[in-house]
């Protein structure tokens, strides 16, 4: 009996076994005409998976479900196979990015894109949750392959695989290029590896989302018909009353949360409004190409509120184990990142400085408010592995600190920009 995969073709959870069959010589046969919602309520399927949940690999020794199950049977199906290692280390940490990609990635692309598209209900901070959560993952996931051509070692793993088809749904249907710019590494490895010549063979062509999907309302439960009389017994009246679902109040919150600018929850939205336009600075900044103190820096000036907003310098504190630039580079990364909660109310810059390690790591940073935010500290934890100083403007040197970070100036007292990067 050949391997038969019942699941729809364009399924992506199904392409992590038919992948794995391509680079294992192994035969499986997608199911024709296979029908969502259809196919998988039949007896005949539902015998297969009791609870309906596609795909299922049907095999001579009996079904097996779930994906990542599926995809490890089909790899393990051929003997001392590469796709799992060549060492018991390198089977953990195949594992481990299974896991990863699963639980990290796939799931909270799964919370951003499936109530966008009316299969659950949308709520928008449950949406925010997921693609800070989702940032989160790929900053990990991008700071690993900063070094790394594959997950494991030096040639394609099951891990690749799995990751990569958890990726497609991203890429193809949430994140867009804006979004996904921030994981450089993230996008050179998604693109190498599905024009591989078996990812190719299974997914075609793969295109970048150049949109997020407008929301689309989830289907609200049926509502109890009116009396056909108006002389019916009340008696029947709460009878249908106590049939009332609940699921109409998570709609009713939902509608809620889209109402028009709820009360602020954010305490820096509370703070008298200040003359100072962020978005308007930021926009200065990035559309300034030429005489950058003339524009930029004279424009800074002028916008900034010193009662709305604040100024600070921050020093990370171990710049002794900065030895290594890409690992440098990538630790400063990783902290703009995990920094994308205060977008709204931040800008900053932060430099590599030296020719050679041990390199330094400088920073400045404007905050709404006159102090850094409380929700900052307590959810970025690589605040505590800088000194933070509030800059004084009455200090003309300090002063002049800032319009060089600002500017990228090289040299920087007096030495040598590995680097330069913007938080705006």
């Amino acid at each position: 009996m050949a391997l038969v995969l019942h699941a729809g073709n364009t399924n992506k959870n199904a392409f992590k076994a038919l992948i794995a069959a391509e680079y294992s010589g192994v035969k499986v046969e997608l199911v024709k005409n296979f029908e969502m919602g259809v196919s998988n309520k039949s007896p005949e399927f539902l015998k297969m998976n009791p609870i309906g949940k596609v795909p299922v690999l049907e095999t001579p020794d009996g079904p097996v479900f779930e994906s990542n199950a599926i995809a490890r049977y089909v790899t393990r199906l051929k003997a001392d196979n590469p796709l799992y290692g060549s060492t018991l280390i390198e089977y953990a940490h195949i594992e481990q990015w299974i896991d990863f990609g699963s639980l990290e990635i796939d799931a909270n692309i799964l919370r951003w894109f499936i109530p966008r598209i009316g299969f659950a209900v949308y709520l928008p901070p449950a949406e925010e949750a997921a693609i800070s959560a989702l940032k989160r993952a790929l900053g990990a996931l991008n700071t690993h392959l900063a070094s790394n051509t594959y997950l494991v070692g030096h040639s394609v793993t099951l891990a690749d695989i799995i990751m990569t088809c958890n990726l497609v749904m991203g890429f193809s249907r949430v994140m867009t290029k804006s979004f996904t710019s921030e994981f450089p590494h993230v996008e050179r490895y998604f693109w190498t590896m599905v024009n591989q010549p078996n990812f190719r063979k299974i997914l075609g062509e793969v295109k970048q989302a150049e949109s997020v999907p407008p929301v689309q309302s989830a289907k609200k439960p049926s509502q109890p018909k009116e009396p056909k009389h108006k002389d019916e017994p009340k008696k029947e009246a709460k009878k249908e009353a106590k049939k009332e679902p609940v699921k109409p109040k998570v709609a009713e919150a939902a509608e809620e949360e889209e109402a028009p600018k709820p009360k602020p929850k954010n305490p820096l939205d509370l703070l008298p409004p200040s003359k100072m336009v962020l978005d308007d600075w930021k926009r200065l900044y990035s559309n300034t190409k030429t005489n950058f103190r003339e524009v930029a820096i004279k424009g800074f000036w002028d916008m900034y509120d010193p009662e709305g907003y604040s100024l600070w310098f921050c020093d990370y504190k171990y710049n002794d184990e900065n030895t290594v630039s890409f690992v440098t580079l990538n630790k400063v990364t990783g902290f703009l990142q995990r920094m994308d909660l205060a977008r709204k109310y931040a800008f900053g810059k932060m430099l590599i400085v030296g020719s050679e390690a041990p390199f330094k790591v400088k920073g400045l940073w404007l905050f709404r408010g006159q102090e850094i935010p409380q929700f900052v500290i307590d959810e970025c934890y690589d605040m505590e592995l800088y000194e933070w100083k509030k800059v004084d403007l009455s200090d003309e040197a300090q002063k002049e600190r800032v319009n060089q970070m600002i500017e990228d100036q090289e040299p920087f007292e007096g030495e040598a920009l590995l680097d330069a990067k913007c938080f705006k």
